[in-house]
């Protein structure tokens, strides 16, 4: 399987946390939980003054990234340890791994002409 990188914008993957956030460098992806197979990894190879994150995964997985198939939900610890003087909204962040979630399918509405029929059978 081949190693496709995906590059896309710090602030459509971190959202609001883009501001408080470290250097990404080589955090770990994941799909579905922590508990599982690593995909791949992410950092910011583009170089330290460009807006972007790459994500390093198999080419599959990155084809259903690229068309948004997945959400994201992070792991963080607090980069400047203990210290709890600063209110945890402003306080800076390092990323400890990046969980790729499947987004969920929906259940296509039932016409009523079909549904009335149906009823009628039981």
């Amino acid at each position: 399987m081949a190693n496709n990188p995906v590059t896309m914008a710090r602030r459509y993957v971190l959202g609001e946390l883009n501001v408080r956030c470290e250097p990404v460098e080589n955090v770990p992806v994941y799909l579905d939980d922590t508990a599982g197979e690593m995909l791949g990894f992410v950092d910011e190879s583009l170089g330290k003054y460009a807006d972007a994150i790459t994500f390093h995964l198999a080419e599959d997985v990155c084809k259903k990234l690229a068309t948004g198939q997945f959400t994201y939900s992070l792991e963080y610890d607090f980069a400047d340890g203990n210290d709890t003087a600063a209110a945890s909204s402003k306080r800076r962040i390092k990323l400890s791994s990046i969980t790729l979630v499947s987004r969920k399918g929906y259940q296509k509405p039932i016409p009523r002409r079909v549904s009335a029929a149906s009823a009628d059978a039981v």
